[in-house]
């Protein structure tokens, strides 16, 4: 008969097989979709949720589409922001003169495909209308032209109008990520398509830039970053900067996030809801 002792360290050992499950669990499901493998979780319990993926599908690493970046509430990978460019990123002149989009279904709303022949010699200016106020975006046409073509297309779709911004994460990393009409963080357009614009990436405050599941997966999530997160990896195609409506995020930020998918990582609590974008081009 198992003495008292051993019981007790049966019974923790059972405890701590089932807090492990649980963890795993969570983990799997919030790798979906992230900025994924942005950042190490630190003691003190600081998130770089993948979420980016910020790119649609089940396995956006983010958001980041995801984000996988599946996304990743306690991501595994370094917290370097070394750059990490793809080569097939790296060998794309911009602006690019021709684009492809790759059929990734299922697709969250059917809008078919962009042009393969972008304006790539157009200026374009997004607005995003939100129930808290507009949020202006200069698009990076001559830099990450495809990204930009997808964009603009997809809002001439009404593809973002009536959606709302699923993932807010202020600690470690300090992004909004919008984009997916499912508001899950696995929905995409059912395309997907190559990164751009990678080479000495940042992500400082304002700028705008595309979720995915891994190089080469971007599809319609993208995050809006309100505060510099230089940890993040140049993994993630910057396509825009805010122009105006900086404060609109930043203040969604300070009310916080339900915490959903772990300390400062989760839903905003002050919901966010883009009526639709518009997209102003000279």
């Amino acid at each position: 008969m198992a003495s008292k002792k051993q019981r007790q360290r049966d019974l923790a050992r059972a405890r701590y097989e089932r807090r492990m499950a649980r963890r795993q669990r969570r983990d799997d499901q919030v790798r979906k979709w992230t900025i994924a493998g942005t950042a190490a979780v630190v003691v003190a319990g600081l998130i770089v949720g993948s979420f980016f993926l910020f790119s649609g599908g089940k396995s956006p690493s983010s958001a980041a589409s995801s984000t996988s970046h599946t996304p990743s509430a306690s991501p595994s990978a370094s917290t370097s922001a070394t750059p990490s460019v793809s080569s097939s990123a790296a060998a794309v002149s911009e602006p690019a003169h021709h684009c492809t989009y790759i059929s990734n279904p299922p697709a969250a709303r059917k809008v078919g495909m962009p042009p393969t022949a972008p304006d790539y010699k157009a200026k374009y200016q997004a607005t995003i209308h939100t129930n808290r106020g507009n949020i202006v975006i200069n698009l990076l046409n001559s830099k990450a032209t495809c990204t930009v073509n997808s964009f603009a297309y997809l809002a001439a779709k009404n593809y973002f109008s009536n959606t709302h911004c699923q993932r807010l994460t202020t600690k470690g990393i300090f992004v909004l990520q919008c984009g997916d009409p499912t508001g899950t963080g696995e929905g995409g357009p059912g395309y997907k398509f190559d990164d751009e614009n990678l080479a000495g990436a940042k992500y400082t405050a304002g700028t705008v830039a595309m979720a995915n599941s891994g190089p080469n997966t971007n599809g319609s999530q993208f995050f809006l970053v309100y505060k510099n997160s230089l940890s993040l990896p140049a993994s993630y195609t910057p396509f825009g900067t805010i122009e105006s409506g900086l404060n609109i995020i930043q203040k969604v930020a300070k009310a916080g996030s339900d915490n959903s998918n772990g300390p400062g990582d989760g839903h905003p609590k002050e919901k966010v809801e883009i009526e639709s974008v518009t997209i102003k081009k000279s």
